[in-house]
């Protein structure tokens, strides 16, 4: 990922919680067959290796992970948001500015292994329920076991996990940090106005880094 200096995060925590905010990520991958994608919710382990360890599943029809030996990419693609120059104070005096788009974006390799023990997968649907519950902020959270157990035995005969043990991870917050602090505000403000989520969570985060 192309990430000039002012936009790495390198900070492992902040890595992971940003994983773990967003969830659903791109595994992909790249052999004989070509380029191949499959969109995934991931559980983030992150005291399993040193750079933590994701897991997810798929359908037992789906040999997209099963096929590929090699390394694997998954993209966590966070919060993003167009920014228009109409927020930069030097628009109305020099006009010399231009559009962007900043956006927050996580990508952590390594080598995927799959298995199908019907108890590690029914210990990652757990994780994996709980995690999506507590984010959706139900106030009766949903459990594997409110479901019968021969049903709960029929589905995960249905599908495959996949661990992946990160071996490399690198983010990108490309907040406008290469530009003066004015700036920042000044845009960050303009995008506060509007009512989408993503331009709520990138004017946030655009004042906050202000303050590192």
């Amino acid at each position: 990922m192309y990430t000039p200096k002012s936009f790495v995060e390198s900070r492992l925590p902040v890595l992971h919680e940003a994983i773990r905010s967003i969830a659903f990520g791109t595994l992909v991958t790249a052999g004989e067959g070509g380029i191949e994608a499959s969109h995934l919710p991931f559980v983030l382990v992150p005291d399993e290796g040193p750079l933590g360890t994701l897991y997810a599943h798929v359908a037992r029809p789906n040999d997209h992970v099963s096929r590929h030996a090699g390394e694997v990419l998954s993209i966590f693609a966070g919060a993003h948001a167009y920014i228009s120059p109409n927020g930069y104070p030097g628009k109305a005096t020099h006009h010399r500015e231009v559009p962007t788009w900043n956006y927050i974006a996580v990508h952590a390799y390594g080598r995927a292994e799959t298995y199908d023990d019907p108890v590690r997968l029914r210990a990652h649907l757990v994780s994996l329920t709980n995690q999506s519950e507590h984010a959706a902020a139900q106030p009766v959270p949903w459990q594997v076991d409110d479901a019968p157990d021969e049903y709960v035995a029929a589905n995960l005969r249905a599908i495959i996990g996949i661990r992946l043990p990160i071996d490399r991870i690198e983010g990108k917050w490309k907040l406008g940090q290469n530009r003066p602090i004015e700036d920042r505000l000044g845009a960050a403000q303009l995008l506060a106005q509007r009512a989408g989520d993503d331009e709520q969570s990138i004017a946030w985060a655009m004042v906050h880094s202000t303050k590192e």
